[in-house]
């Protein structure tokens, strides 16, 4: 009889082979018998005798049922739920559901998964999206969350596929009402979401669940507000009232940082550089010696290596005479770099009497760059705008040295218009 016994134990333990660090045994499993059995540290599966592929895995601190077989040829296994949620009987016909799905090839981890992510919400999808974009820098970062949080905090817990096409018209025009450009800019960022989701969440068969990105309906309708491209630029006949009311920013006991506020000023009009570009310069990034200055990091993540006219060399020497950190343009008090701009902007567009953004004095070096026929390359270069769609800038190798006659050019030009003798003559 113990013969037999033994003989049946060794069969059924070979039926579903053990993949936990103890040998798989079989036996009913009754609430009496699990709650006898003792937690265990190396853990051990129980396969019950009454239906074969329902078992119970002991651990250090539960007792799991599961449903285990082949699908498709490969051992499969589903977490049916804890001890204590389930009883025995309950969780032996939550296998013999499962069992039966799995002999119809039907995976149902594969089910779960699918009905989670027909359900993620746009948040949850948000969030996946800056996960998989590692390299996306801190202010392109907050500009997305800034638009999620403005534009779509409504949205944040609605799943994506109940975000139709006419919903996405109806926000478009509403947006619209207070900005055209900003109605445009929030959409393009939801297909973005869209686009990323489509090809990230698929179904068992390989199948995208998002078939259809509703932010076309725009395109397809015609519907995005046509914004013209800001155009402001600080014209010739500005530049000397400019130019004088910028000089006229100096430190008195009111306020220590106006020549700062200066000094960026002017180096972001005649380098071109972008707002944040010039704001994070540091001086390990400034050599003096060879008279460049790098910017890395930059916007299209290629490092920037721009000459330094005799005006900017100048301005930088004064300025490393001086310094207080490892900022060129430090913050005020003395730390980190600067941040505040508004203020002395403020003052400059009074006295001179010309409005203008820190983007306006970038436009205005590449307006006067290509209006003194700098050749297409080199304007390109000194802009840092990509040149990989350009078959022909592909064979040109960069050298700063060839830079350096076009950048004084544009420096003497700035001089001579606010009726400054260049002090390169």
């Amino acid at each position: 009889m113990f013969a037999c016994v033994l003989s049946n134990f060794k069969y059924l333990s070979a039926q579903v082979p053990p993949r936990d660090n103890k040998p798989a045994m079989a036996t009913k499993l009754t609430k009496r018998f699990v709650d006898d059995l003792p937690l265990s540290n190396a853990r051990v599966t129980y396969w019950d005798t009454d239906l074969k592929g329902f078992g119970l895995r002991i651990g250090a601190t539960t007792k799991t049922y599961i449903a285990e077989t082949k699908i498709s040829g490969k051992t499969s296994r589903v977490t049916i739920g804890k001890h204590g949620v389930f009883t025995p009987e309950q969780a032996r016909a939550e296998a013999r559901h499962l069992l039966g799905l799995m002999s119809r090839d039907i995976n149902p981890n594969e089910l779960k998964n699918e009905k989670r992510v027909k359900g993620i919400t746009l948040l949850e999808v948000f969030e996946d999206y800056l996960k998989a974009r590692k390299s996306l820098k801190p202010n392109t970062l907050n500009d997305y969350r800034k638009c999620m949080l403005t534009h779509f905090s409504d949205w944040q817990k609605k799943a994506m596929l109940d975000i139709t096409k006419d919903m996405v018209s109806k926000k478009h025009a509403e947006l619209g009402k207070k900005s055209e450009a900003q109605a445009n800019l929030a959409m393009r960022f939801l297909r973005a979401i869209f686009n990323f989701a489509a090809a990230q969440y698929e179904d068992s068969r390989g199948q995208s669940l998002i078939l259809e990105n509703p932010v076309r309906r725009l395109s397809q309708t015609r519907a995005w507000y046509r914004v013209e491209r800001r155009q402001t630029l600080i014209k010739p006949h500005e530049l000397a009232p400019w130019l004088q009311a910028v000089t006229n920013l100096k430190n008195d006991h009111t306020s220590k940082h106006r020549e700062t506020i200066r000094d960026y000023l002017l180096l972001v009009l005649f380098t071109g550089l972008r707002k944040e570009e010039a704001a994070c310069m540091t001086w390990a990034n400034v050599d003096l010696q060879a008279k460049t200055l790098t910017v890395i990091d930059t916007k299209n993540n290629l490092d920037h290596t721009l000459p330094l006219s005799d005006f900017l060399y100048d301005l930088l020497q004064r300025r490393k005479n001086s310094a207080v950190n490892e900022y060129v343009f430090p913050g005020a008090g003395g730390t980190g770099r600067i941040i505040e701009q508004r203020k002395q902007i403020t003052k400059v567009i009074q006295e001179s009497g010309v409005s203008f953004t820190i983007h306006d004095l970038r436009r205005t070096f590449i307006t006067v760059a290509e209006s003194l026929d700098i050749p297409a390359y080199a304007l390109k270069r000194l802009a840092n705008h990509k040149m990989s769609s350009d078959v022909t800038a592909g064979y040109i190798i960069s050298d700063v040295e060839r830079l350096r006659e076009p950048m004084q050019k544009i420096t003497d030009h700035f001089l001579r218009c606010a009726g400054i003798k260049s002090i390169s003559s």
